[in-house]
């Protein structure tokens, strides 16, 4: 079962969420513009792993340039990296 996120979960996930490149942040918030209202646990938690990143690395995901590898490349990692690409 996907339980959504709540909003003081949801509040801390964003902060946690700034990046020293811009071209990150725009990238992140247009994913909390289009899903915070369905967003779910499982799918925070890939959002986390995400975050772990540098931002170098991030942005290489962001554009497709490298695919999530080893511990990356759990299921929800890889849906929120396709919900973050997918096109305006």
């Amino acid at each position: 079962m996907h339980t959504r996120i709540d909003e003081r979960a949801l509040s801390k996930l964003r902060w946690r969420c700034r990046r020293g490149l811009l071209e990150n942040d725009l990238f992140i918030e247009r994913f909390f513009e289009r899903h915070a209202d369905s967003l779910t646990t499982e799918q925070a938690g890939g959002v986390e792993a995400l975050m772990d990143l540098s931002d170098n690395d991030l942005l290489d995901l962001f554009l497709a340039r490298k695919e999530p590898e080893g511990e990356l490349a759990r299921d929800e990692v890889v849906q929120v990296l396709q919900l973050m690409r997918a096109p305006q």
